[in-house]
């Protein structure tokens, strides 16, 4: 972050000359997985882990650059907090477990945007997704029950979108956005290669952003 200020405070100085801002944001992200359930059996039992719709809270924030006035290009690089949650089955009833599932990203977004009089903005565009670390117990329940290893539960990088609204008043910045995967979050491929069970999954997340531009 104190490296973020710098380059922010160094390259504001062509603000009042160029068309160009930066800035500094921070947030959260309402998160949630959704796709197919993995089920198999185990012990006499069927299981199934099925996608819950509650959404799960993380952080987010990092930096931007936003070229343009009226029309304009705006790349960011954030450290975003990502997840989702999942129930547990037991032969076709609720065995009262839940699966917690928590990613930790670094998100490159690059937003088209229009400025819409000197408040409002309109903005989308592609974001590349790349996972630094993830906790919960996926893995490990997956393990449990079904009584084997799973490799690659997760893609190293995912593709997606955002789209939402902002307003900037003075120096500050109010951002609401909505993200989408392309691809799948979460692709649980087993060791054994005669376990036909597929799961996948895509996350989608609300974002709300408070950030101050130079």
């Amino acid at each position: 972050m104190l490296v973020a200020i710098l380059a922010i405070s160094t390259l504001s100085t062509f603000a009042q000359e160029k068309s160009f801002t930066a800035g500094l944001r921070l947030g959260a992200n309402l998160s949630q997985v959704s796709g197919n359930d993995l089920s198999f059996s185990s012990g006499g039992k069927v299981f199934n882990f099925s996608p819950n719709d509650t959404r799960a809270y993380g952080f987010v924030g990092g930096v931007f650059l936003r070229f343009g006035k009226t029309i304009f290009i705006q790349p960011e690089i954030l450290l975003s907090q990502k997840g989702g949650k999942f129930n547990v089955f037991e032969d076709g009833k609720a065995s009262g477990k839940t699966i917690d599932l928590k990613l930790t990203n670094l998100d490159l977004p690059i937003l088209v945007g229009v400025k819409i009089g000197n408040v409002l903005r309109v903005n989308a565009g592609p974001v590349a997704t790349f996972k630094l670390s993830d906790s919960g117990n996926l893995g490990d329940s997956i393990e449990q029950y079904q009584g084997q290893k799973a490799s690659e539960i997760f893609n190293n990088v995912t593709l997606g979108y955002q789209a939402g609204v902002g307003f900037d008043i003075g120096m500050l910045n109010l951002d609401f956005r909505y993200e989408g995967n392309v691809n799948d979050v979460v692709n649980v491929k087993f060791s054994n290669p005669n376990t036909a069970a597929k799961f996948a999954s895509k996350g989608n997340s609300l974002q709300a952003t408070v950030g101050i531009h130079f």
